[in-house]
């Protein structure tokens, strides 16, 4: 049985007729930059998220890079983040002579710990950046009350949740609108991901919503006429003909990932030295990412299901803070345990829209016997 970590093949072939026509009418029309495709996608999302705007970008690194120069901040000036995280969260704040300050993850939804943030903060400290990591939100409720504390801003990074649903103050809204600022990466692996590189940024804020336009096209509003120094980030019209068809299956494509991430938990149950993904109350997971706590065989046990033909991943392998370009950054030297304990223990199974039961029994069954060929002392 061949398993994939991502099966984006057997996903396209099921609405295949309506990704080909999208793709043809934009090819029909040469409208390539900008124009209707892009528009139609722009505000289809924006009626999907509930949100004011949204301003399609060319991927979501360039979303991070261009909602941090949306808020006008100085060189020097601070960010809180996590490191445990992709690197483009933490690569667009230095880029822009910014300062990334770290604070450790929760242990159990590995997102940014709400209890560390306000000792971290600083004169200097301008903005927060939770990441919503592997589909589930981080606790915006009091992510929000520091922030107003303190007046910072926030932007969401959701790359990896667009989707996911957070109660906020009562009500049930989506990730990336509760913040000043939600990011959003197009990968083609991520939950909703077009045939190449793409993303988006989201605001309510219309003076925000005004800049992010203005930065995305050259710093320009009125053709050859320039307000700001911006930078040319566009989502290319064929791959937002894509995700606009994408976009109406991606309730399906998340509770499929969620029955699959259910299935995943009763199958592993048993297994003791497992921890299965931990949904926090007043949100839902969107399954990003299946990503399990092993411990200190997971390396060994990775290396066993990679001779049975059984996929995996390891997000993430290292901190950033411990990156050598990065360790400047580090000032606490390390102070980060759980970051560092789930830099050594994280092990990602197989996790897509097109998983089926079958795939899952074969995969468990490798799991279990490279749990006992490792030598851990488990009930499997």
């Amino acid at each position: 049985m061949e398993i994939r970590m991502v099966d984006l093949k057997s996903q396209y072939e099921k609405i295949k007729p309506e990704i080909d026509e999208a793709i043809q009418q934009v090819i029909d029309s040469t409208a390539f930059i900008k124009g209707p495709y892009v528009k139609n996608f722009a505000d289809n999302l924006a009626s999907f998220l509930g949100v004011n705007h949204v301003i399609p970008c060319a991927n979501g690194t360039d979303a991070l890079q261009i909602a941090l120069m949306a808020l006008d901040m100085k060189p020097g000036d601070e960010v809180i983040t996590t490191p445990f995280t992709f690197v483009a969260t933490v690569e667009t704040i230095v880029l822009l002579g910014l300062k990334p300050v770290f604070v450790d993850v929760d242990p159990d939804t590995f997102n940014i710990d709400p209890n560390l943030i306000e000792a971290a903060i600083t004169d200097r400290t301008k903005c927060i950046i939770p990441v919503h990591l592997f589909g589930q939100s981080a606790d915006m409720d009091r992510i929000m009350k520091i922030a107003l504390n303190h007046d910072l801003y926030v932007i969401e990074d959701a790359a990896q949740a667009i989707g996911a649903n957070y109660t906020y103050e009562g009500k049930e809204k989506k990730c990336s609108t509760i913040g000043d600022i939600g990011t959003f990466s197009f990968f083609p692996s991520k939950n909703l991901g077009c045939f190449g590189d793409g993303g988006a940024i989201c605001t309510n804020n219309e003076q925000l919503a005004h800049k992010i336009n203005l930065l995305a096209n050259h710093g320009s509003s009125n053709k050859y006429y320039y307000d700001d120094i911006g930078v040319n980030s566009r989502l290319d019209a064929i791959q937002a003909a894509v995700l606009d068809v994408k976009l109406k299956y991606l309730d399906e494509y998340n509770l499929a990932r969620r029955k699959a991430a259910d299935s995943y938990d009763s199958m592993l149950s048993d297994i003791e030295i497992l921890q299965t993904p931990v949904r926090a109350r007043d949100r839902n997971h969107v399954f990003h990412q299946y990503t399990l706590k092993i411990g200190s065989s997971r390396n060994e046990i990775q290396s066993l299901l990679r001779e049975a033909g059984i996929p995996s991943a390891i997000y993430y392998p290292v901190p950033l803070y411990s990156q050598s370009v990065y360790k400047k950054y580090d000032v606490k030297k390390g102070g980060y345990p759980v970051t560092e304990s789930l830099c050594n223990s994280v092990l990602s199974l197989p996790m897509h829209s097109e998983l089926n039961e079958e795939m899952q029994i074969h995969i468990t069954n490798h799991l279990k016997e490279a749990i006992q060929k490792s030598g851990i002392y488990s009930h499997v």
